[in-house]
């Protein structure tokens, strides 16, 4: 029979969301080291994959402690979909190099250099969000100044990601490439949407714990 804990292991519960933004930073790191070097493209591809694993067992973690906790400081569904959502980042940062390599990139293209930047930029916030979980008495305002910065940062991701459709497609009579940087934008700009979504299961909290 599986043993319940009757009190609060908040605090565990937000050290595991810190690793798992912590995790998701490393990752987005990679891939924009990736992309600019754009050298070693195995071996980095297998930092990622690693990476992308250490996000899956930090995820497992949580839920498996949720389904062994009887109570909690925050929502349980709103703890499952903000460990799901952390995950959901590295996950698409993992597919966006693991697409490169698979389809032989020849070069990263500025697009996708901006992308992965904004990326990065994106998971930094989230982290420092995170960070402000650890301490006594959420504080509202800071948390939806980094929520606010995470939008906009999905809104560029937005308009770079149309930017470089557009540009495929009048530049390109390569069906094939066409395909592939279609591909390889969209894991890009779903990366961004997640850490929106990150970002506004955190509001909630926030709204809710405030």
């Amino acid at each position: 029979m599986p043993r319940f804990s009757f009190m609060p292991r908040e605090e565990k519960f937000r050290d595991l969301f810190i690793d798992s933004a912590q995790n998701m930073v490393k990752t987005a790191q990679e891939l924009k080291d990736l992309v600019n070097a754009w050298d070693n493209v195995e071996e980095r591809l297998k930092r990622i994959t690693e990476l992308e694993h250490n996000g899956d067992t930090i995820t497992h973690e949580i839920m498996s402690r949720l389904y062994r906790t009887f109570f909690t400081s925050f929502d349980r569904e709103d703890i499952a979909l903000l460990a799901h959502s952390l995950d959901d980042v590295t996950d698409f940062i993992h597919a966006t190099a693991d697409a490169m390599f698979i389809y032989k990139v020849a070069q990263p293209t500025e697009r996708a250099k901006e992308l992965a930047d904004i990326i990065l930029q994106a998971a930094l916030e989230v982290e420092q969000a995170m960070l402000l979980l650890k301490k006594r008495g959420i504080d509202l305002k800071q948390v939806l100044r980094y929520c606010v910065e995470i939008n906009r940062l999905e809104n560029v991701a937005d308009r770079i990601y149309r930017s470089a459709l557009g540009e495929l497609f009048e530049d390109s009579c390569d069906f094939c490439r066409v395909i592939k940087w279609r591909e390889i934008y969209e894991h890009m700009e779903t990366a961004t949407d997640r850490c929106e979504d990150v970002a506004n299961v955190l509001e909630g909290i926030t709204i809710k714990n405030a």
